[in-house]
């Protein structure tokens, strides 16, 4: 622990007696003083003691120190002596590898023009032999030796072709002639080691063949004999991918090209196998099924482009993609380059049979409409109306089958067509949704719909229009969705875009003329209003015989009317969308507010009947307030304003007519009804109203 001087001098006093620390004790200085005396003499011994101590290891420590020096010394004299014995034996080493190396070559220099000469003097025994025309040495007649043979036959053969025929053709001849049985024999064992699975064998004939010219029959051979079997099922594709993946774990252990060779595999799997297939599959429908024959040939596409893929994780060389993709082209060219010619007949045909069949359907013989083009406004009114007994002419299946061909056109399109034709291609097929969908069906059935609106003073007219416009409304945003998520993609980085948005927007703007013209059948909802209120509505209504016993709180006539446009208001919620459903309204409310206007004008009005016209008109509003359209709402406000005229005591006429809802309108307005009033001859209510 460190030493503290403090509580040291502390402990010290504490245990000599009369130090005064402790309780019951009388202090004594004297006796205190001659204790720390007496220990301080001690501290100073002991303190003498420790000194001599130190010194006589600061001496011992120094003389350790210098003995240590010294054999430091000592030891790096003898590194520098065994340093400079290492450099002279690295020096002699170094000398004796130099003449080693000189030896070596000087050995090379005469070993290797011996073995030059021992080698050609063989081949001198060996041609001797041909000259003989009799083979003795055993490498010719031992079967076993047939790799010596073949290296010995193949540098004969290439001599032999150095030697001039007329003295050597002989000789020529029967070198050429064991040339070639030695390249069958090397074959057929290449061939018999494949069938039974010998590796090291097939690898070991190989590499012999490799300098023959027969080493691509070799090839030939082993691409055949690996396909033999391997194509037993259905799925021709399957079949091949398994076969590649065999055949590239097996061809590196065998072929020192293995790349080449497995090239040359896939070349003959497509040339032969895929090519005799996919013709098959193809030629049986290309003439009598346009549309088999166009699943199929995207099927085909499809799976031989999927197995190209696969192909492509292995090793066939350094442009491996070009050499695949030249593959898929020399089978499918035929086919591919009046592909969309074929798309385009079928999807036409298909389109118009689809129409026909569901016109068939409906018993409905298609007839021209109008003088062709968009009819404009002045060409109204219709003529006479066409009865389409309800029928809308749309149907929702006709309109999936048609974008579901249209969609599974564009498929085929994107896989089938070539990048550079694949955006005026997409166009044509969308051409075709156009002609088929828009014009012969949507617009067909508008134009249909037109002509079989009703005029204004038809008694109990159906509106089927209005169903049309629904139909329409809902056909047209499935034909946008698949313009959007087929067509967009396939042309979205081409020219063609703006000619489709701008075709697009045509039919959109086509569409919306004929939906404008259609607002005739607004005309006959009101024409069904008047007849309504001219059948329903009584003179007396307004006007009762007994004032006082009136037990109805509006008229029948307003209860029929106001249930009439509840409906008609809902179905043209649900027939269309948007902003235009806000326009027809309001052009609706308008015209009901006109209709109820003029319908009031007609009648007299007592105190009860203006009562009675009050609480109709309350009742008119409540049924505005369901067409959401604020300038509909204020005019049957204004409305129920001018109705209290017909109540009002006379003294009070002045005051309600400038009050906030009257005062801006016309006094020949206000005068209008004032005068209904059954009193207003009186004296006194023309006066007050003047």
């Amino acid at each position: 622990e460190p030493f503290v001087a403090d509580e040291y001098i502390e402990r010290l006093a504490w245990r000599t007696p009369g130090g005064g620390s402790r309780g019951g004790e009388a202090f004594d200085p004297k006796r205190l003083l001659e204790e720390f005396v007496n220990h301080i003499q001690e501290l100073q011994v002991m303190d003498e003691r420790i000194q001599r101590k130190v010194e006589k290891l600061e001496q011992q420590c120094q003389k350790e120190a210098k003995e240590f020096a010294k054999k430091v010394q000592e030891l790096q004299k003898s590194n520098q002596v065994a340093f400079q014995h290492f450099q002279e034996l690295d020096e002699h080493i170094s000398y004796v590898a130099t003449k080693v190396c000189h030896l070596g070559d000087q050995l090379e220099g005469v070993n290797t023009p011996r073995q030059r000469a021992v080698e050609a003097q063989k081949l001198m025994k060996y041609f001797n032999e041909f000259l003989d025309g009799e083979l003795k040495s055993d490498v010719f007649t031992n079967s076993e030796k047939i790799k010596e043979a073949a290296d010995i036959i193949q540098k004969l053969h290439l001599i032999a072709q150095e030697l001039p025929f007329d003295r050597f053709s002989e000789v020529k001849s029967k070198i050429a002639s064991k040339y070639h049985d030695l390249e069958c024999q090397l074959i057929q064992e290449f061939t018999s080691a494949q069938r039974r699975g010998e590796i090291s064998r097939m690898r070991e004939v190989a590499a012999v063949l490799l300098h023959f010219k027969g080493y691509s029959h070799c090839v030939d051979v082993y691409i055949k004999q690996c396909q033999e079997g391997a194509f037993l099922r259905n799925d021709v594709f399957e079949d091949a991918a398994i076969l590649c993946q065999r055949v590239n774990k097996q061809v590196g252990e065998v072929f020192s090209n293995p790349e080449t060779v497995l090239a040359k595999l896939i070349q003959n799997i497509f040339e032969v196998k895929l090519q005799s297939y996919v013709k098959d599959q193809l030629e049986e429908h290309r003439k009598s099924d346009a549309e088999q024959y166009l699943k199929n040939l995207y099927d085909l596409y499809t799976r031989t482009t999927n197995l190209s893929s696969k192909l492509m994780e292995f090793n066939l060389g350094t442009d491996k993609q070009t050499f695949l993709s030249k593959l898929i082209k020399s089978i499918f060219i035929s086919y591919l380059e009046n592909y969309i010619e074929v798309e385009i007949g079928y999807l036409k045909s298909r389109s118009a049979m689809i129409l026909q069949r569901y016109y068939d359907s409906k018993n409905h013989q298609k007839r021209s409409i109008g003088t062709g083009g968009i009819r404009q406004r002045t060409n109204l009114p219709l003529g006479p109306s066409i009865d389409t007994h309800g029928e809308t002419f749309l149907s929702q299946e006709v309109v999936v089958n048609l974008l579901q061909e249209t969609k599974q056109a564009f498929e085929r399109c994107h896989r089938l067509s070539d990048p550079s034709d694949l955006p005026k291609n997409a166009f044509r097929i969308f051409s075709m949704l156009v002609e088929f969908l828009c014009t012969e069906h949507i617009d067909y059935a508008l134009e249909t719909g037109l002509a079989g609106i009703p005029s204004s003073d038809s008694k109990n007219a159906n509106l089927y229009f209005l169903d049309v416009v629904h139909q329409a409304n809902t056909i047209f945003h499935l034909f946008d969705k698949q313009f959007n998520d087929h067509l967009m993609p396939l042309i979205s980085s081409s020219p063609k875009l703006s000619e489709c948005l701008q075709k697009k927007k045509d039919i959109i703007e086509q569409m919306e003329v004929k939906l404008d013209m259609g607002i005739d059948t607004l005309n006959c909802m009101i024409g069904q209003m008047k007849h309504i209120l001219a059948a329903e509505q009584k003179k007396t209504d307004f006007k009762p015989e007994d004032e006082n016993n009136v037990l109805i709180q509006y008229t029948n006539a307003c209860v029929k009317v106001c249930g009439y446009v509840r409906k008609q208001v809902e179905k043209i919620r649900n027939s269309m969308d948007g902003k235009n459903v806000d326009t027809v309204l309001m052009e609706l409310g308008v015209r009901f507010h006109r209709l109820i206007y003029e319908h009031l004008q007609q009648y007299s009005y007592s105190c009860m009947g203006g009562m009675l016209a009050i609480c109709d008109v309350a009742e008119y509003r409540k049924c505005a307030k369901d067409f959401k359209i604020a300038l509909v709402l204020q005019l049957f406000d204004t409305l129920h304003a001018l109705c209290n005229l017909l109540v009002v005591a006379p003294d009070n006429l002045k005051q309600v007519c400038s009050g906030e809802q009257l005062a801006n309108l016309d006094k020949n307005i206000l005068h209008s009804f004032v005068q209904l009033r059954v009193d207003y001859r009186s004296a006194r209510l023309a006066r007050h109203f003047s």
